[in-house]
């Protein structure tokens, strides 16, 4: 039976073993997420952060097996996060391994009407499916996004048509969906990445790393700046990291960015104050887009 699903290889995700007894009590005292949540139907997002609260790295949490969990993030951050999570294992029954070379991550793109042949998908954003030797999680709706490990080398869906890597960025800036590179890590607090209206900070868990200043801005409602989206009107090239300033002034920092068909730039940025000119940031036009959650009125 044919299918209207699409795939792509998300060559830029790295993957994150860590594994031991202590693998989730581990986490749960690194993440802003509840990993105690985490099981075998769920995954979990989750930041990770310095002391200052601002976003080094997001995980997309899987578990693998009762004591391993599976952490995707970028390729560039892996290194960097397992050096300094392992500053932090102490005496914990925990190790710490980039399995990148062992897995093929692929990303999937369709409708739930016609399935890949032999694939079982989960059914709710969130939701994940074991099976053969392979993980699925499903990671949005509407339209509906699968990210499948697999091991490496392995070629499970010869009945799905290639999709365009670009477009899978363009349904994460479409879902208000941050993440962090290198040119951004340790730049955002958490709430500023709206990390807290992605379902990837839990406020009732015990203490972890940045969790002091990230509960006080929620508690006392200081968030002024968040991330939002927009669309400029002509053709341009924007990057994570970059700078860039609004019509009305305010400065902007890109947090993720898609070139559409016609050459403008979908972006989701976090933007400031209105600043001192500087002649460095150039001036961009822009059309505000929506975002499918509520900003908060902070």
């Amino acid at each position: 039976m044919p299918t209207d699903w699409r795939t792509l290889d998300l060559e830029r995700w790295a993957v994150l073993r860590i594994a031991g007894p202590d693998a989730v009590r581990f986490l749960q005292g690194q993440l802003s997420n509840d990993v105690a949540l985490l099981n075998a139907e769920r995954s979990l997002l989750a930041g990770f952060h310095n002391p200052q609260g601002r976003v080094i790295a997001i995980l997309r949490l899987l578990q693998w097996a009762p004591e391993e969990v599976l952490a995707l993030l970028p390729r560039e951050l892996v290194s960097s996060v397992i050096e300094r999570l392992r500053r932090f294992v102490l005496r914990a029954k925990v190790r710490l391994t980039d399995a990148t070379p062992e897995w093929r991550v692929l990303g999937l793109i369709g409708t739930d009407d016609t399935p890949p042949h032999g694939l079982r998908l989960p059914l709710g954003a969130g939701a994940q499916l074991h099976g053969d030797g392979q993980l699925c999680v499903r990671v949005s709706d509407a339209p509906s996004r699968c990210v499948l490990l697999t091991a490496a080398g392995n070629d499970p869906l010869p009945d799905c048509a290639p999709a365009d890597p670009r477009e899978w960025t363009r349904l994460d800036v479409a879902a208000g969906m941050p993440q962090v590179y290198a040119q951004t890590s340790e730049l955002f607090v958490a709430q500023m990445l709206n990390l807290d209206l992605i379902e990837a900070i839990s406020f009732s868990k015990g203490c972890y790393t940045g969790q002091e200043v990230i509960a006080r801005a929620h508690y006392r409602g200081r968030v002024k700046r968040r991330m939002q989206r927009w669309r400029t009107s002509e053709s341009a090239l924007l990057a994570p990291g970059d700078a860039a300033k609004l019509a009305d002034g305010r400065s902007l920092r890109i947090v993720e960015a898609a070139v559409l068909e016609d050459g403008r730039c979908d972006f989701l940025a976090v933007a400031g104050p209105v600043p001192a000119p500087d002649a460095s940031e150039s001036v961009i036009g822009t059309e505000a887009m929506p975002l499918p959650y509520a900003l908060p009125a902070d």
